[in-house]
């Protein structure tokens, strides 16, 4: 595993207002992911679980403190520099699939990989690869209306990780699922992040799929509190 952190932030710190008061909802968070973990984050609703995540991924700007991903620090770079690198870095899940509805299965996956400009034949075979490692090959030229809660979110798995991003991030992804689909598809997320190298971080309600992370953290009181690495 590479000495060089996947992720990592320093100093965090995010304040919103509400109204004209300013409201801390993060202070001074530390976290570091190496290639390959798998971290939980839990903690209490509006604690601000999904506030650090998507600081980490890029999508809400720090009101104090630095996220480097892959060494880069997010702080200086330009709104296209940074789409430009989470398209290569990161990859994003959550609860509810943001699948485009027009589009098959196929299509969906290829998005990101034709954002990026590549050759649409290797998209495409890239894609159906990655459809297949999730088991839904079968369902490749379905659109998101005609597949089951479960295979939606596996095929928004299957785009997340076309891309073989450094890093998922995933919010609530099993949280829209009945209990044995989810436990399906958190089994097929670590099988992936192993398979595939990834780095995992998962923002979750769910202490049984916190335990099975390697790393367990809480926000509370707006602090990331360490619970240690998990026997």
């Amino acid at each position: 595993m590479s000495d060089s952190p996947v992720i990592e932030a320093r100093g965090l710190g995010k304040t919103f207002l509400q109204g004209n008061q300013p409201v801390e909802v993060l202070e001074s968070v530390d976290l570091t992911v190496q290639a390959g973990e798998r971290h939980a984050i839990v903690g209490a609703s509006g604690a601000g679980k999904s506030t650090l995540l998507h600081l980490l991924g890029g999508l809400e700007q720090p009101s104090q403190g630095e996220i480097r991903v892959m060494g880069q620090s997010l702080n200086a770079l330009s709104e296209k520099a940074l789409g430009a690198l989470r398209n290569r870095h990161l990859g994003f899940i959550y609860q509810f699939h943001h699948l485009l509805p027009e589009f098959e299965a196929l299509e969906n996956v290829m998005m990101p990989l034709r954002i990026r400009r590549e050759n649409r034949a290797e998209a495409r075979q890239r894609a159906s690869e990655m459809i297949e490692r999730v088991g839904l090959s079968h369902r490749i030229d379905h659109k998101p209306g005609e597949l089951s809660g479960g295979e939606r979110q596996r095929i928004a798995l299957a785009r997340a990780l076309v891309t073989r991003p450094a890093c998922l991030l995933a919010d609530e992804p099993t949280g829209n699922l009945d209990q044995k689909t989810a436990a399906a598809m958190l089994t097929l997320m670590l099988e992936l992040n192993r398979a595939v190298g990834t780095a995992l971080v998962i923002v979750t309600h769910d202490r049984g799929i916190a335990e099975r992370m390697d790393r367990q953290w809480e926000v509370r009181e707006g602090r990331l509190i360490a619970d240690g690495p998990v026997a």
